[in-house]
């Protein structure tokens, strides 16, 4: 989404780091499978956008470009390129997304759960989650060489609903803490 030049344009314009990637991040989100062709194995930041017909219940900010879609989920990465192809859009047990995706979708899509050191969604079911994401949600991302302190900033400043760490107690959204719950209690470790 953004390369070294771009970056130092920002930089060269006066714009602090948060700034500059949110700038980024704002951009037109890329539907998931351009996007995994383009991202990079750089640090940084990611944004996924969805309609709000998506999750109607929860609030998030329009993007700038396109207004249809709003912000649901900031995140951070030491590798763009591995956290979403291999997080994000294959493992729930390494994606606090997925597991929240998994719980706000549990009533309606169904989804099945099994214990391995944590609740997991069964392959088959990863297999479903990832079709859902492809089909429902857009991606923007920004390289950054500092993405722990870009991420806890932004996300202090704009809330995504499906962020739960970092957000602000008045701005924590109940129907995903509970989403998150029901998730975590549809199954457990063996007697």
């Amino acid at each position: 989404m953004v390369n070294s030049e771009q970056r130092s344009a920002g930089a060269s314009a006066g714009w602090t780091p948060a700034e500059e990637a949110l700038r980024l991040l704002a951009g037109v989100p890329a539907a998931l499978d351009v996007a995994v062709k383009g991202l990079s194995r750089s640090s940084g930041v990611y944004a996924w956008w969805a309609a709000p017909a998506v999750f109607p219940d929860l609030p998030g900010l329009p993007n700038e470009k396109v207004p249809s879609l709003r912000l649901l989920y900031l995140g951070r990465a030491t590798n763009l390129r591995g956290r979403i192809l291999r997080n994000h859009l294959r493992r729930s047990g390494s994606s606090t997304l997925r597991r929240t995706l998994a719980g706000l979708l549990l009533p309606d899509e169904g989804y099945r759960t099994h214990w391995t050191d944590r609740v997991v969604l069964v392959p088959e079911d990863e297999a479903r989650l990832t079709r859902w994401m492809y089909g429902h949600l857009r991606l923007t991302w920004a390289e950054e060489p500092e993405p722990v302190a870009v991420e806890a900033e932004l996300v202090r400043r704009l809330h995504p609903p499906l962020n739960v760490h970092g957000v602000d107690p008045e701005h924590l959204q109940a129907a995903v803490v509970a989403a998150k719950n029901a998730y975590n209690a549809s199954s457990g470790p063996p007697d």
